[in-house]
């Protein structure tokens, strides 16, 4: 047995300390209370009481805030006025758990304490969140001020800067210019500006009727303080809410303030306005002013990516291409550059070099649905179907309801001849987005296909609700009555898109026909009719003949194949399926065997690749911040 005066107090108490730390540390939150409770009862431990801070930490990672609260006023009791960095802390501590309870009043108090004894951005900011959630409009703008007005205790820029030819003092101020204290005075001006920044957007809409006020007031007070060169950030943030408000005419009038400024202000002004004009299809304005935003800054990745996307527009894939190897070269995390340049690579018919260019993005940005869309078309396209089912069962495993993705690998399956897999899909598709042409008309031929008629109506009655002036998919209702045997509803089915489309022929003759197998007495009626609208659609075809006849030989060669890539495998794609509802069984009859221009329509599916148009780059601040529209398809990523 040790005798108590041979304890070693100085060792016990290290020893319970360390053990609740590591208990804390781990997670063992019951066993660190305990073992701080430990130190704490014992007298013998002087100044043991401030062990209560770590016991009011441990509450609050439990969430227990009213024990923290009460813990940290115990701790501050016992705590002299001597430590006053330390009783900071401690209030700070205390008003952050005041507010994830709610209590923003006993929270302003402990972070005005804060503001009036030892000022510092994080209380600053805190305040003023406390008073935007009270919705205190005159004590926002009062705290903004005060956090404005905190001093960072930084050195003067000018110490790095040499003020003589003395070799030495030079040396002296290229080793301290680089340093870690330099490199901890930007970090801590950073801090500073990113939480005046969140101030000014956040209580700008809040202090007065409007934002644009609101933001004009936080301007003038940043113009006035230690933070001048935040101004001009404030003002391209205001335009950015423009735009986000859909006030186009707003936003580039702010933005083109920022013409006469300096070139760093001047340059991502100039990519906003460049990427406003690019959205309404004003190509000259985007590219004079991404013209602009290169010159102000050459290195700027973002102004790079824009002069790309409207050299991209005009055709000239292979100067786009360099201008994205330019901002990628100026900025090699920049992915929207190196995504863009597998665009371009794609668009020429480059697919191996494009394909390089994903894989190295998808190694980057992991799980970017995008780019695994991207990577399965570029494996279709070099006609290797199983890697491209591998990519798009990714994607599909991020984004299980796109419609398109899941459409797609019908498709693939369809063409590999796995009907049962094709149906699975497009089923699937048709459940997420219920109005694409391409995956109804597919349902509803493989229903056919399959005998199972009955099951096609719902399908083909979709689209005719989509397309009610297509004839052809009310047609297919009647027909799929028809082959399922029940005559009289196909009959009325018949008779209601007669009244619709009077001279459809197709609809004519099955009337006829109908008429004739049930010994309905409106057979002549119909007969009639049917010859009339014959004789009429033989005219027309000779009329629109002998137009083409006329017009062929001074058309220009290639003008028929002007449409853009895009369209062309919409259009190919909707022949095939077209064609697919055309050798389903009983292609001998009058529908089955109608004209192509009868059959196919002209639909875009608005869940798909649209034309492979670029999108544009938009910088929300003046270093780096990304303005991004995520749409899966062929287009290029903004900036």
């Amino acid at each position: 047995m040790t005798s108590p005066e041979n304890i070693n107090l100085d060792l016990t108490y290290s020893v319970l300390f360390n053990l609740a730390s590591q208990y804390s540390a781990n997670d063992m939150h019951a066993e660190a209370l305990n073992t701080y409770q430990v130190i704490v009862k014992n007298k013998m431990f002087s100044n043991a009481g401030r062990l209560k801070v770590n016991m009011a930490n441990i509450y609050l990672k439990q969430g227990n805030y009213s024990k923290a609260i009460k813990f940290y006023r115990m701790a501050l009791d016992q705590i002299p006025s001597a430590y006053n960095e330390m009783r900071i802390k401690i209030m700070q501590n205390i008003g952050v758990a005041f507010v994830k309870t709610g209590q923003y009043s006993d929270a302003v108090n402990s972070f005005e304490h804060i503001m009036s004894e030892s000022p510092n951005v994080k209380a600053g900011f805190n305040l003023i969140l406390c008073y935007y959630a009270i919705g205190d409009r005159e004590k926002m703008k009062k705290a903004f001020q005060k956090l404005i007005s905190v001093p960072l205790g930084l050195d003067d820029d000018d110490k790095y800067i040499s003020s003589n030819d003395d070799p030495h003092t030079n040396l002296v101020i290229e080793a301290i210019k680089n340093d870690n204290l330099r490199q901890m005075e930007r970090d801590r001006k950073a801090l500073a500006e990113k939480y005046i920044m969140t101030a000014a957007k956040l209580i700008a809409p809040a202090i007065d009727t409007s934002f644009a006020v609101g933001y004009d007031w936080c301007v003038e007070v940043v113009k006035s303080s230690q933070y001048v060169e935040l101004a001009n950030d404030l003002e391209i943030n205001k335009a950015i809410t423009y735009l986000r408000q859909k006030d186009f005419n707003q936003a580039v009038e702010t933005l083109k303030m920022f013409e006469k400024k300096d070139s760093r202000v001047k340059s991502a002004a100039a990519t906003n306005l460049s990427f406003l004009y690019f959205l309404e299809n004003e190509y000259t304005q985007a590219d004079n002013y991404a013209d602009l935003a290169v010159a102000s800054d050459r290195y700027n990745p973002s102004a790079l990516t824009n002069k790309g996307n409207t050299v991209f527009s005009s055709g000239d894939y292979e100067k786009a291409s360099e201008f994205y190897k330019e901002a990628l070269r100026n900025d090699s995390s920049c992915t929207e550059a190196l995504y863009n340049i597998g665009l371009t690579y794609k668009k020429l018919g480059r697919l191996e070099e494009a394909l390089d260019c994903f894989l190295k993005l998808h190694a980057i940005l992991r799980n970017n649905a995008q780019v695994l869309y991207q990577l399965a078309s570029l494996y279709e396209m070099l006609e290797d179907p199983n890697q491209a089912v591998e990519w798009l069962m990714q994607l599909i495993s991020f984004v299980p309801t796109d419609s398109h993705a899941l459409a797609k690998l019908g498709e693939l399956y369809d063409n590999e001849g796995d009907k049962s897999q094709a149906f699975q899909y497009y089923y699937e598709s048709y459940r997420h987005f219920p109005s694409n042409i391409e995956v109804i008309e597919w349902l509803g031929a493989y229903y056919i296909d399959t005998q199972f008629c009955e099951k096609a109506i719902q399908y083909f009655e979709r689209a005719a609700l989509i397309q009610p002036t297509q004839v052809k998919w009310q047609l297919m209702v009647a027909s799929c009555y028809r082959r399922s045997g029940n005559y009289q509803k196909a009959l009325d089915t018949y008779k209601e898109i007669h009244k619709k489309f009077p001279d459809n022929v197709e609809c004519l003759r099955f009337l006829v026909r109908l008429c004739t197998d049930i010994g309905l007495k409106e057979v002549q009626e119909y007969a009639t009719k049917l010859k009339k609208a014959e004789k009429m659609k033989e005219i027309r075809e000779q009329r629109v003949k002998s137009g083409r006849d006329g017009s062929g030989r001074s058309r220009r060669e290639g003008s028929a194949s002007s449409d853009s890539g895009q369209s062309s495998i919409a259009s190919s794609k909707g022949e095939r399926l077209s064609s697919k509802l055309r050798s389903l069984p009983g292609t001998n009859e009058p529908y089955e065997a109608s004209s192509k221009k009868d059959i196919d329509a002209s639909y875009i599916d608005p869940l798909g690749p649209q034309m492979e148009r670029p999108k544009t780059a938009a910088k929300k601040r003046v270093e780096d911040d990304d303005f991004a529209d995520e749409e899966l398809g062929d287009d290029l990523l903004p900036d």
